[in-house]
């Protein structure tokens, strides 16, 4: 079976036995490294033969982590703050320090000023202090987003979209959640399609380019908005360049794509499963046992390697050892 999604065979948007592969690697969190140019990952607590797996040093570490949620309090997890804390734990405990953090997205679930503040504290507690953020549609429910950019959003565009650049690496941030209504695709209009454009000119295509957004820019599942609109529109800008990785959260799954020279990964959520594709009547906040909670949950670590154009992603759960 082929590890990666690369064609689509299905009406619905999704290569099914590629999804079940991709599913299989699921997992709370990968630790990202760039070394030599080569984009890696290791699994957060992962061991071999019972020594831990964790991500080598790099030219660049980061960590991604996606869909905290709080605020939510329902049956699927009642202590998401409880799990997002275990995240700040095993971000801290890496023997490398990420230099930075990239939230994307449902950093609250009602995007109420204590539900920021909450994030806000028991992110003090994470050693790595630099966080970069993009808005999730929970993040914007009460004010169309007014209250997340004054905070998580200084310096942004538009409806918080900007770009930056570390250590050889051009970094990307998306907002697609803008006026999307429930089950709807993500979308990014024309203004914040004009402004990549313009971004990305000046950048060589030899520069490795790191997008993260929200909701997937790919057609991960259509008949649940899992998916963007005019993501295609952005990818196309993309295509020129040698090294291009979409990092997305949203679906609360790992699920990883790869086409040409674009390689897509979304994140699992700190705070609660959604089912897989098609296996339910409608995406939510899905009930497992409560043995099986943590096994499900995660966040995403990046190691980019300079001058290696290959990607490797690796995830492993909360209830890691």
């Amino acid at each position: 079976m082929n590890d990666h999604i690369i064609h689509d065979h299905s009406t619905d948007g999704i290569d099914r036995r590629g999804f079940l592969k991709c599913m299989a690697w699921a997992g709370t969190g990968v630790v990202w490294s760039l070394n030599g140019g080569i984009l890696t990952s290791r699994a957060l607590g992962q061991t071999v033969g019972g020594a831990a797996l964790e991500a080598p040093a790099g030219t660049l570490n980061f960590v991604q982590i996606s869909d905290s949620h709080i605020g939510f309090s329902k049956p699927a997890n009642k202590d998401v703050a409880a799990t997002f804390r275990e995240a700040i734990a095993r971000i801290n405990a890496l023997p490398v320090a990420p230099e930075f953090l990239l939230h994307t997205g449902d950093l609250t679930h009602l995007a109420e000023n204590d539900e920021f503040d909450g994030l806000e504290q028991m992110l003090k507690d994470c050693r790595t202090k630099q966080v970069f953020y993009v808005p999730g549609e929970h993040d914007i429910l009460n004010d169309n987003g007014a209250a997340y950019r004054a905070r998580f959003g200084k310096g942004s565009l538009g409806s918080g979209w900007y770009s930056f650049d570390q250590k050889g690496v051009h970094f990307v941030a998306l907002v697609n959640v803008t006026g999307v209504t429930e089950g709807g695709l993500g979308v990014m209009g024309d203004e914040q399609l004009a402004w990549l454009a313009k971004d990305l000119a000046p950048i060589s295509s030899e520069t490795p380019v790191v997008v993260f957004a929200h909701v997937p820019l790919w057609m991960v599942y259509p008949k649940w908005g899992w998916g963007t609109d005019d993501g295609a529109k952005a990818l196309a800008l993309l295509k020129r360049f040698g090294s291009v990785t979409v990092l997305n959260g949203h679906i609360h799954q790992v699920v990883q794509k790869v086409e040409g020279n674009i390689t897509f990964h979304t994140a699992r959520s700190t705070a609660f499963p959604q089912p897989e594709p098609g296996t339910a009547p409608k995406p939510g906040p899905m009930l497992v046992e409560a043995p099986r909670l943590r096994s499900m949950l995660g966040l995403t670590s990046v190691s980019y390697v300079e001058s290696h154009p290959t990607l490797a992603i690796v995830d492993s759960t909360l209830a890691s050892s």
